[in-house]
């Protein structure tokens, strides 16, 4: 490796670096990415799921993000339809919340600010009976539905890497680039594995996509300089055994004008979030605090007959959101666009550093850093995410490959088989081989976690510790208990 020179290096495997090394390996270059931990660990695997236009950003008069948001959700929907879902959701309307008329503007520019879309269009909805109705407080009883899609942020981010992969990148986890030098016509770079062991690599160009890291690789990983800042923002989010039935989510109005989605997660929960808290500290992991908790159970609580308390909560979550600093004084008003910073010299040995940014757009995001390569890559094929499927998403009608995955697997429990079909898609009859049944995929973890899934995680996707397998490449961790996690720890070091 120290005497390969890479086309590109990327720093960072959230989700713009991978979307980043996906797109630059498609389209010829040679690509190496690094990651201080795991795939998604920071950012990209707490985000609230969502694969949206973003409605509230209409508030802030930010149309050029919502109609690049709203084009990218049919994109994803159509390259990557097992992880990336179609999800209808119900806004209620109660004392105090956003008139009427300025609700029915917003959702008519929301369906309207782009061409074709797939998706079902806004409509007003009756909670008083009918499908929304079910776990609402008697006084809401009327709203409004809109469409938008749902996702695992951290399972897209994973399957990002993969295809990066498959296309000749090298994916590196638990390697932190230490620190980056042009010399002449290139960079070279210090990396260091997670145990210590340190070597150095070459490449033409450096991406910078460290997520709330970022102004630090900039200023001092390469030594550079920017008047462009980040502005941190914590964003927290519980889950509680669900509160109504019904596939659809909730668009709830806070009596401080935020708002909290509520959304069904995982069969037999509801996710609830977000907060939004400036941080000030420097970028790490960072936790739920009491306040917040409560903030979102009194969200909840205001609209459901079934009272949310700290002690329902049966996971919880927390990350930071790198932003663009906008000046904006609210967190909630800071815009979730993203900019490029590039460090030329002259044409050669350029650095492209990624500030701010959201999950949705992070596929044209790197479709713009791949096309400002050129130079020093005059000869880089065309651009191709826009219909490149993303692995296991080969997939016409989900619903109907589901079906018929379950149809020629009668003996397993169907739950199952639609649990391992939305984590995988196509790649699930890898997963499954020759088995039978259940018990033939080896040593059972619970929930749906089976040692053959596992060896897949390990041998495929990066996965090395058990909150890789629990948490990120799946969430078998809200049903594997501490007896599981011993026995998935004790199974992981032999395969090592």
């Amino acid at each position: 490796m120290k005497d390969r020179i890479y086309d590109i290096l990327v720093i960072g495997g959230g989700i713009n670096g991978t979307m980043v090394a996906r797109d630059a390996a498609g389209r010829g270059l040679s690509v190496l990415l690094v990651e201080q931990d795991d795939l998604a660990s920071g950012t990209s695997s707490a985000s609230s799921k969502m694969i949206h236009g973003g409605l509230r950003y209409l508030e802030h008069y930010d149309f050029s993000l919502v109609r690049e948001s709203l084009r990218e959700r049919e994109i994803m929907l159509a390259t990557a339809p097992h992880i990336v879902q179609p999800l209808r959701l119900v806004l209620p309307k109660i004392k105090g919340s956003r008139p009427t008329w300025l609700v029915l503007i917003g959702l008519w520019i929301y369906d309207h600010l782009v061409g074709h879309i797939s998706l079902p269009r806004s409509a007003r909805a009756d909670l008083k009976s009918g499908p929304y109705a079910e776990g609402l407080k008697r006084h809401v009883d009327q709203g409004f539905a809109y469409s938008d899609c749902w996702t695992d942020d951290a399972r897209l981010v994973v399957l990002a890497a993969l295809d990066a992969a498959r296309r000749g990148a090298e994916i590196m986890t638990r390697t932190r680039c230490s620190q980056a030098r042009r010399e002449g016509q290139i960079w070279r770079a210090n990396l260091v594995r997670q145990d210590g062991s340190k070597f150095e690599t070459s490449a033409r160009a450096l991406i910078n996509a460290a997520g709330p890291w970022a102004h630090d690789v900039l200023t001092g990983v390469t030594g550079g300089a920017t008047n462009t800042q980040l502005r941190l923002v914590k964003g927290s989010h519980i889950v509680v055994p669900r509160l109504y039935e019904g596939d659809h989510a909730f668009l709830l109005q806070n009596d401080d004008e935020r708002v909290i989605f509520v959304i069904p997660f995982e069969g037999r929960y509801s996710l609830i979030g977000t907060t939004e808290v400036g941080h000030e500290d420097a970028p790490g992991p960072v936790d739920i605090e009491r306040e917040e908790i409560v903030y979102l159970c009194e969200a909840a609580n205001r609209y459901f007959k079934q009272q949310v308390k700290p002690a329902d909560i049966v996971w919880s979550f927390a990350g930071l959101r790198p932003l663009l600093d906008d000046g904006s004084i609210d967190p909630g008003s800071i815009t979730r666009d993203y900019k490029l910073l590039e460090d030329r010299h002259g044409e050669l040995a350029p650095l492209i550093s990624i500030f701010g940014g959201k999950l949705t757009t992070a596929r044209q995001l790197a479709e713009h850093v791949v096309d400002a390569l050129n130079p020093p890559f005059p000869d880089l094929k065309r651009a191709w995410t826009g219909e490149g499927v993303l692995p296991g998403g080969d997939i016409d009608d989900f619903d109907a490959f589901t079906d018929a995955l379950a149809g020629s697997h009668s003996d397993f429990e169907s739950g199952f088989i639609a649990a391992l079909a939305r984590r995988h898609g196509t790649n699930t009859a890898m997963i499954l081989g020759d088995a039978l049944m259940e018990a033939d995929l080896g040593q059972h973890f619970g929930g749906t976690l089976y040692a053959a899934e596992v060896d897949w995680l390990m041998q495929e996707e990066w996965a090395c510790t058990t909150q890789d397998v629990l948490w990120r490449r799946t969430k078998c961790g809200l049903d594997v208990n501490q007896s599981g996690v011993k026995a998935l720890e004790k199974y992981m070091k032999s395969k090592r």
